[in-house]
């Protein structure tokens, strides 16, 4: 097996990400792996993987949109907006569904809130769900998620299924939560999974190209073809496309992220093997 691969896995409910990258680099004997798109112990889906080199392409990648479908449990109030620290359940009267819709659809767009206390953001350096287990005080910064779609799929009273597609760092049970608030309820998660990331879809581990999956447009070196395998120092005059910008570039088997500006030609990464 290649040192640099690149795949999505499922990730199991009920297992942080952490421990799930344990079992990977177990399955597949590898020393250096990571992953990409946190998900909540309480939730399952696909998760991008990488070994080697590769997990230095993480933000070079097309993760956006991220869709997930989820189960919002109304009139269920819980700390962490799930099911983990259900506080109290209130028996409420059926929504119209078309009303449920249309709250769903004014959340649509730019939205802007501030992320679940028992989240994985960190404060001075600590994790806020440790914070927050340990009952410390502490404020988070509000953040801006692009919600791109949001539809109702289904509804069970009290039980609210919706899909989502929203951008790069949002907090679905945040937006779970404020889908029960403009109904004047409370409401947590009662389930979540992520269906992709972008491109990402789970396909039973295959290994996949990651050319074919970097955010980046691919550019030509017309020079030397050593100068990029020494890390020498680049004229964009070299290259076919000079535009200023970020692209990738391949040479022999190596795969090179250059940023072309008013300074000349920079490395962002360079000699990763494919």
């Amino acid at each position: 097996m290649s040192k640099n691969l690149i795949f999505t896995a499922n990730k199991p409910f009920g297992i942080s990400c952490n421990k799930f990258l344990l079992q990977i680099k177990k399955k597949y004997g590898v020393k250096k792996a990571g992953y990409s798109g946190t998900l909540d112990v309480n939730a399952n889906g696909v998760l991008i993987i990488a070994f080697g080199q590769y997990t230095k392409l993480f933000r070079f990648l097309k993760k956006t949109p991220k869709k997930y479908t989820a189960v919002l449990w109304l009139g269920a109030k819980s700390d962490t907006l799930d099911a983990e620290l259900i506080e109290s359940i209130q028996e409420l009267e059926p929504f119209d569904l078309n009303h449920l819709r249309q709250m769903a659809s004014k959340l649509m767009g730019t939205i802007k809130y501030t992320p679940p206390k028992f989240s994985a953001k960190r404060v001075n350096g600590k994790r806020a769900y440790d914070l927050a287990r340990a009952g410390k005080e502490f404020e988070l910064k509000e953040i801006t998620t692009e919600v791109f779609a949001l539809e109702i799929k289904n509804y069970e009273h009290p039980f609210v299924t919706f899909e989502a597609q929203v951008s790069e760092g949002g907090y679905i049970r945040s937006l779970s939560a404020m889908l029960a608030a403009s109904l004047g309820v409370d409401g947590c998660l009662k389930s979540l999974q992520r269906e992709s990331e972008g491109e990402f879809k789970y396909e039973n581990e295959k290994p996949l190209l990651v050319t074919d999956f970097l955010d980046l447009e691919e550019n030509t070196y017309e020079g030397d073809k050593e100068d990029l395998l020494l890390g020498r120092v680049l004229q964009k005059e070299r290259f076919k496309k000079s535009d200023f910008g970020e692209y990738f570039t391949i040479t022999d088997n190596f795969l090179s992220v250059i940023k072309i500006d008013q300074n000349g030609v920079d490395y962002i990464l360079n000699k990763i093997e494919i």
